[in-house]
């Protein structure tokens, strides 16, 4: 059997968004071969292509995908032809210590791998013969993809995938952040720095939870407009005021219980600390470049027990949390549909980079034939 599909590729850091034809690699042992239907235009892609993430080049981007499978390579059982399924950007081994305690986002599996596929083989090769590598072990911007099983996780297969898409990575990131990171509890205040695909999934999972007061803090009005729609019940624009912290305090009446960094900017981080009240959580789920930080007073943290804590992948539980929030989105708790501002053929891919680089959307969707 041999494959060809189009594909996303960034070739060197800060060059061009390419589409290609590769020859994508047959499933072996625990693989299977999909064939993707959706790819949500995600900020670490572009953080990949712009180096903000240190990969080796060239790669195929993508990580939030949905598809079906396609084939099967020895050893698989758990999947079957025609199973309906999402990628997921870290895979479970389920037998480090991360794994067999729950915290399966934490897999020593893809920390190893270093953002590349496992495995000696090249799951795609390009018309001179030579071998991309994949972003994030899945490679998932093209029209064919062949995964690991640990980073498969099987759905309903009357979801609509060009939805379920957004599970595999912002909406689990932001709702995650909110509900299994954080623990919002009901009637508590809360603050979301940054109002992207993540920070309006987090304004989701505060809402979810019960959270009274939710206050989204942006430099687009455009996006502040899109937060009050997805849950926030005060919004406040980063420009419009001399001091970002004062104005929260003031109008949080003394601080929040809680408060998401989704930007990935150390003085965010640094923002959202501050802006707690005594006994909150701030929690940083942005992805920063290696070189950042952000400073906080230690006193600060003691004196009002203060937490600062990260969020990865919304601490997922992929095979339990995807299902999970799909069935949310079915019973009408989670808005999918509407973080899709624009939709993309593969071919324009280069286009969808540059509508996420320069902001135009909530999440932009690459959809295949």
């Amino acid at each position: 059997m041999s494959i060809t599909a189009r594909a996303a590729v960034c070739r060197v850091v800060n060059g061009p968004i390419t589409v290609e034809s590769l020859q994508v690699k047959e499933p072996g042992h625990n693989e299977v071969l999909i064939k993707m239907a959706a790819c949500g235009v995600c900020h670490s892609d572009l953080s990949a292509a712009n180096g903000t993430i240190q990969m080796p080049m060239p790669v195929v981007l993508g990580h939030e995908g949905a598809g079906v499978v396609s084939a099967v390579g020895t050893g698989v059982t758990e999947f079957a032809v025609g199973d309906a399924v999402l990628s997921s950007f870290v895979g479970m081994c389920g037998r480090c210590r991360y794994c067999a305690t729950g915290r399966p986002q934490l897999c020593d599996q893809p920390a190893r791998a270093a953002l590349a596929a496992p495995g000696a083989e090249p799951r795609f090769r390009d018309a001179s013969g030579a071998g991309l590598g994949v972003f994030a072990a899945c490679g998932v911007m093209a029209e064919y993809a062949t995964l690991h099983t640990d980073s498969v996780v099987k759905i309903d297969k009357n979801m609509p995938l060009d939805k379920a898409c957004l599970v595999s990575c912002g909406v689990m990131t932001g709702v995650g952040a909110a509900i299994n990171t954080a623990q919002v509890q009901p009637a508590s205040i809360c603050v979301v720095f940054g109002c992207g695909g993540v920070g309006l999934s987090a304004i989701q999972g505060c809402r979810i939870a019960g959270a009274s007061m939710i206050v989204a803090v942006d430099t687009s009005d455009l996006k502040l407009q899109m937060a009050t729609d997805f849950g926030a019940t005060h919004t406040l624009n980063a420009k419009s005021v001399e001091d970002v912290v004062k104005a929260v305090m003031k109008l949080t009446g003394g601080g929040a219980d809680y408060a998401f960094e989704c930007v990935g900017a150390g003085a965010v981080v640094a923002q959202a600390v501050n802006v707690l009240a005594k006994g909150g959580t701030a929690v940083a789920v942005g992805v920063a470049a290696f070189a950042d930080t952000a400073s906080v007073r230690p006193l600060l943290l003691t004196a009002m027990e203060r937490t600062l804590k990260g969020s990865y992948f919304g601490s997922a539980r992929p095979r339990e949390d995807f299902p999970r929030l799909i069935k949310m989105y079915r019973s009408g708790q989670l808005k999918l549909d509407e973080l899709i501002t624009r939709t993309y053929t593969i071919d324009e891919a280069p286009q969808a980079f540059d509508d996420l680089a320069q902001g135009r959307n909530a999440r932009g969707v690459i959809l295949f034939d």
